[in-house]
């Protein structure tokens, strides 16, 4: 069970990631659930490594490490010289590099770069002190757009519902209680769920680690289920919607999320089982007008071979380990964001 004492904290609530005393406390999710491990990161590339190797990882808590981290690039012990603009582009692109998918991340360094040439030419305290600013700003803005996501997912769901979920949504993945899962925790505080099952989300298993480990946590009923399990669960079981978070939402609705949520659209339109996507709007990207646009990390082979370091497949053996799928606009029945439900056809040209 957590030990809260133990973990990262954000004006006193639990948080993957916080800034303080110039650098940044992180909670190592690859640890997770056996260990509670927080590390503490001083520099742009300790930063860039956690991100890339998965240490934080959901699309919103990855743009607030990465927006903590261009703090990170502006911290000068004197504090009257400049910040020179390539020091923070350079930070810019070593953060922007680690993983393309997730349209938080480029969006969150885009605001702070932003911030940083709003006050370029005051002396480095002061950028500081306004960079630090901006980054708790992206952060209160999560916990906020979280909140108002769980209450309008959880409005939309039957009394006494069931629900399945994908991957790891919430407050691991976010600054605040979580997306699709922080619709699972305000349907329960509300007395309106009866059960919810949670995806294992292979190769990496966030779904048994990381929502499961939440899920006891806040003392929601749920059941874990393998990935190819679902369909037998949709087919026998009565589910009354499938919830799940987003990495990029292109122009049209398409969205990139975990591999295997393009197998949960499919299969919940042939069980006629609503599934929602529930991401705040940063993670709407208007410069993609589609899916077909969006770029798909794929990640090593050995995740697939050797999940959690054990190795299962024979030596030799090689693997196809794309990291997130594309759900079809025509297959999502609404996208939660912190501003509305919004019901297809989509059209975020204005976001």
């Amino acid at each position: 069970m957590m030990d809260r004492s133990k973990l990262p904290s954000f004006d006193g609530v639990f948080s993957p990631v916080a800034f303080r005393d110039c650098s940044i406390d992180l909670l190592d999710q690859t640890r997770l659930p056996h260990e509670i491990v927080v590390l503490q990161l001083r520099s742009v590339d300790e930063v860039a490594e956690a991100i890339r190797v998965m240490r934080v990882r959901g699309a919103p808590a990855i743009g607030i490490t990465a927006a903590y981290g261009m703090v990170l690039a502006a911290h000068n012990p004197e504090a009257q010289a400049r910040i020179p603009e390539h020091v923070m582009m350079e930070a810019a692109a070593a953060l922007s590099d680690t993983r393309p998918t997730a349209v938080n991340l480029t969006w969150a360094i885009d605001r702070m770069l932003a911030m940083y040439r709003s006050v370029s030419t005051e002396p480095g305290s002061i950028v500081f002190d306004a960079l630090l600013e901006e980054s708790r700003r992206i952060h209160e803005q999560d916990i906020a757009a979280n909140r108002a996501m769980g209450v309008l997912g959880a409005d939309m769901l039957p009394e006494n519902a069931t629900v399945l979920t994908i991957c790891n949504t919430g407050a691991l993945a976010t600054g605040g209680i979580g997306t699709a899962y922080g619709v699972i925790r305000t349907a329960h505080d509300r007395g309106r769920l009866r059960l919810a099952y949670a995806c294992e989300t292979r190769p990496r298993l966030q779904g048994a680690r990381l929502t499961a480990w939440e899920l006891l946590h806040d003392g929601i009923p749920f059941r874990l289920l393998s990935d190819g399990a679902a369909a037998a669960l949709l087919r026998t079981q009565p589910i009354d919607a499938v919830l799940a978070g987003a990495d990029r939402i292109a122009r049209n609705g398409d969205t990139a999320n975990k591999i295997g949520t393009y197998s949960l659209a499919v299969l919940a339109e042939k069980h006629g089982v609503p599934l929602y996507i529930v991401a705040p709007t940063s993670t709407i990207d208007p410069l993609t007008r589609t899916g077909a646009e969006i770029p798909i990390e794929e990640r090593s082979p050995e995740e697939v071979l050797a999940p959690q370091g054990t190795r299962f497949a024979p030596q030799g053996a090689d693997a196809w380990n794309p990291a997130f799928d594309v759900t079809p606009a025509e297959l999502i029945a609404g996208i939660i964001t912190e501003r509305a439900v919004y019901r297809g056809p989509f059209d975020f040209s204005s976001e």
